[in-house]
């Protein structure tokens, strides 16, 4: 961070802004004055940096995204791909990061509103997903998963859905139990328990 430009960091402190606000308040929770004042600049500074509100909550994704799928992927690194996958399941669907929106993933808090976002954020979104989905998929093939392309989309819709129910659950021993349930369910379907 030290080699960029001052107009570099500028942007990249409003992208960060941005981007723990989207995680937690979905798109609409963008507003152009609010986000300039949490990163400390004036309202006119912002186009600057952006074309447009669109163009932020693009870029936004872009940022997020990049972010969510460098920290997702070295959870994946792990060599063993049993090992590998059972730690992402366990790392995505914790209270941690259930507590900690703006710190993680966007699939839960945006999954909603996607197909209402302008068609080149709804595009971006999908590249996203479809990231996600890839890093899953391989870990599966590796281990030999004849059907690891729909295992793995139908294990991130679950996990997506479940954080989601978690997170909107007001109570925290419920949303714990939707958790965990759900980790046990997947890594049940997806072979990854001991056998008994």
């Amino acid at each position: 961070m030290d080699n960029l430009s001052h107009k570099a960091r500028t942007r990249l402190r409003i992208l960060d802004e941005a981007a723990s606000a989207m995680r937690v308040l979905g798109t609409e929770g963008i507003g152009v004055a609010t986000l300039m004042k949490r990163a400390g600049l004036t309202h006119g500074g912002f186009y600057a940096h952006f074309s447009s509100r669109d163009d932020l909550v693009v870029q936004t994704l872009n940022h997020i995204f990049e972010q969510s799928l460098t920290s997702l992927a070295t959870i994946l690194h792990e060599p063993d791909a049993q090992t590998a996958l059972c730690d992402f399941i366990d790392a995505y669907l914790s209270d941690t990061v259930r507590n900690a929106p703006e710190q993680n993933c966007p699939l839960p808090a945006l999954s909603g509103e996607a197909a209402r976002l302008p068609q080149e954020a709804r595009a971006r979104f999908d590249q996203g997903v479809q990231g996600l989905h890839q890093l899953i998929c391989s870990r599966l093939q590796q281990r030999g998963q004849d059907d690891a392309e729909t295992l793995a989309m139908s294990a991130l819709a679950e996990m997506i859905g479940a954080m989601s129910l978690a997170r909107a659950c007001p109570d925290d021993a419920r949303a714990a139990q939707i958790l965990a349930i759900s980790r046990h369910s997947l890594k049940q379907r997806l072979q990854l328990l001991p056998a008994p």
